[in-house]
């Protein structure tokens, strides 16, 4: 009986990359540049790194700085983890893998800063393209593994129900 599957194991390696790679752009950006919070160094047109710490969900949405915030997104962080551990070990598909290891290295990345530091570390920023919001590339893995999912269900066609 296997455990995981080859799909499960590239989900987990996707998720593996995508929490070592948030992490250590999370770092670089707090001690390599030496950003405070609200300071902004521009890169390259149209990116700019702009430190905020975000108390809310992705994006910065649900905004609160209630104490209480921290350790209720931590536990829905973890619990969405689990889950997605669990549904990993089900994966047939490369494409699923894939999708279900950027949002589940995108979970654990946010986890980690809300738990380590009481809110997730933002600095992506390009608001020059009309998008206002600060993320990280956590979110980033959560938004395109979402968006995965939801095109491979379209995408894919059904099997006749027997």
């Amino acid at each position: 009986m296997k455990i995981v599957g080859t799909c499960g194991w590239l989900a987990f390696g996707v998720a593996a990359v995508v929490v070592g790679l948030d992490q250590s752009l999370k770092h670089w950006v707090v001690d390599g540049l030496g950003l405070s919070v609200g300071e902004s160094r521009p890169m390259v047109w149209p990116l700019s790194f702009t430190l905020v710490r975000n108390d809310g969900i992705s994006f910065g949405f649900f905004q609160t700085h209630a104490p209480w915030t921290r350790w209720a997104l931590a536990a829905f962080s973890l619990v969405v983890s689990v889950a997605l551990a669990l549904w990993v070990r089900r994966v047939e598909r490369p494409i699923t893998g894939l999708a279900v290891g950027l949002i589940l290295g995108g979970a654990v990345g946010n986890l980690i800063d809300r738990v380590r530091l009481g809110a997730v570390v933002d600095f992506i920023d390009v608001h020059p393209l009309v998008f206002p919001w600060i993320f990280n590339l956590a979110d980033s893995g959560i938004t395109i593994g979402v968006l995965v999912l939801m095109a491979e269900n379209f995408l894919t066609p059904r099997r006749a129900a027997a």
